[in-house]
């Protein structure tokens, strides 16, 4: 069982608009980092997908995941359990449940605490992570976040 930290962050340009995310995973004297732009998402479900995605880099279950955010929506959500409510209801009304369904599956492999963190605070990783999910959005490597439904 190995003790991981993750650092993770999510962009848009217009919200919706061009997206991105960024993730760094450490461990001992492991560091990796991931992101992925999009074409056309919101900021909650790049902030979403960046924790998802983080967690899907895992190889292998059972790890200690200290998970570091400066989404309120994201922490919110888990740690006061809003999304066990929205499961209840299928998610009735709620935004991302894609996203959600995909969280709650990959979430039960591994023993997770989620912490908030001030944005733009001078936190190190979490300035990476940022820098990731803009670049991203920016880059020319965009692909379509097939989960998004666009309200047009």
């Amino acid at each position: 069982m190995a003790n991981i930290i993750m650092y993770t962050d999510g962009a848009a340009k217009g919200n919706p608009g061009r997206g991105g995310y960024g993730v760094v995973l450490m461990s001992e004297k492991y560091r990796k980092e991931i992101s992925q732009g999009y074409k056309y998402t919101t900021n909650n479900r790049m902030e979403l997908l960046a924790v998802i995605v983080g967690l899907e880099a895992m190889k292998k279950s059972g790890n200690n995941v200290t998970i570091y955010s400066d989404s309120k929506y994201v922490v919110d959500s888990i740690n006061k359990k809003w999304i066990y409510g929205w499961v209840k209801k299928d998610f009735a009304g709620k935004k991302n449940p894609d996203l959600w369904k995909r969280y709650i599956k990959i979430a039960k492999n591994q023993n997770i605490k989620i912490i908030w963190i001030k944005g733009h605070a001078n936190i190190k990783e979490n300035e990476v992570c940022d820098r990731l999910a803009v670049n991203a959005a920016n880059s020319g490597k965009l692909i379509t976040d097939t989960g998004y439904i666009s309200p047009m």
